[in-house]
């Protein structure tokens, strides 16, 4: 063990990047607003190929920003800390916490990126049926974007030291010396990696491919990362107590009913044209 200590990588990096009092700005956030940005200008250019406005887009960004941050928030609580907040709702969508008679300011600990898919689909149901657009079309070209944003999160977790692996002797292993002194697999960049591998796929596809059949893309979105979700998931330290007695944890859980919508878009026949 002490050979592994001494030959893993050593991350020590302050999760802040400079605090002015009781503010501070932190490299995840920094990440999560990147996710954003690049998002935003890799879909402008699609609707611009598409001949669809800018306002449409802005419209769609307002959707997308809170369906994100309600979902992933709303997640966590039910899927991973459901005991506490079901005792605590108001703390779900509040940063506080009501101590010995008193308001304390907490922030919010705890995104799940499963909550934020579905917040992102709830936001899109609801931006489709406001202006009419065809929520396959715009899925298909949503989610080329959504993994490399996926990926900028994930870098912010790696700054937090956070959502991190399973110990291991490999070369590139990484001791977080906030969390211990363990050499581990630092899988939030496995998973960063595999997401921007899946955004330069989906990207290729899209450009090179103009006629699939609606929701081609998307279903293949959905099997590729959260089938990458799944498998990684097994080099990842449980977020919760209660995944250590499961045989798969509830990350790898919650991903299979989007393999499994995947599989059914990519398969489905195409609807015959009169």
């Amino acid at each position: 063990m002490t050979n592994s200590i001494l030959s893993a990588i050593h991350w020590n990096v302050s999760p802040e990047i400079f605090s002015i009092g009781s503010f501070e700005v932190r490299y995840y956030t920094l990440c999560f607003l990147l996710a954003f940005v690049s998002s935003y200008f890799l879909m402008l250019r699609i609707f611009q190929r598409e001949n669809k406005s800018q306002e449409l887009l802005d419209q769609l960004s307002i959707y997308i920003f809170i369906g994100t941050l309600l979902g992933a928030r709303l997640g966590h609580c039910l899927f991973y800390e459901f005991d506490y907040y079901k005792d605590h709702p108001l703390e779900m969508i509040l940063p506080y916490t009501y101590v010995n008679g008193k308001f304390t300011l907490t922030g919010f600990h705890g995104l799940a990126s499963h909550g934020g898919a579905i917040g992102i689909l709830a936001g899109i149901f609801l931006f489709c049926r406001k202006t009419k657009t065809d929520f396959l079309w715009l899925t298909d070209r949503l989610v080329i974007v959504i993994p490399l944003a996926g990926a900028f999160v994930r870098i912010g977790n790696f700054f937090n030291s956070e959502i991190i692996g399973l110990p291991s002797d490999l070369p590139w292993a990484v001791v977080f010396e906030r969390v211990d002194q363990i050499p581990r697999h630092p899988a939030q960049l496995y998973e960063a990696l595999s997401y921007v591998l899946i955004f330069v796929l989906l990207w290729n596809i899209y450009h090179k491919k103009p006629v699939l059949k609606p929701g081609f893309i998307f279903g293949l979105f959905l099997i590729l990362l959260f089938g990458a979700r799944f498998v990684l998931e097994f080099v990842k330290e449980n977020q919760e107590a209660f995944e250590d007695g499961m045989t798969y944890n509830m990350g790898q859980l919650l991903s299979l009913p989007f393999v499994a919508v995947g599989i059914y878009l990519l398969f489905r026949p195409a609807k015959k044209t009169a």
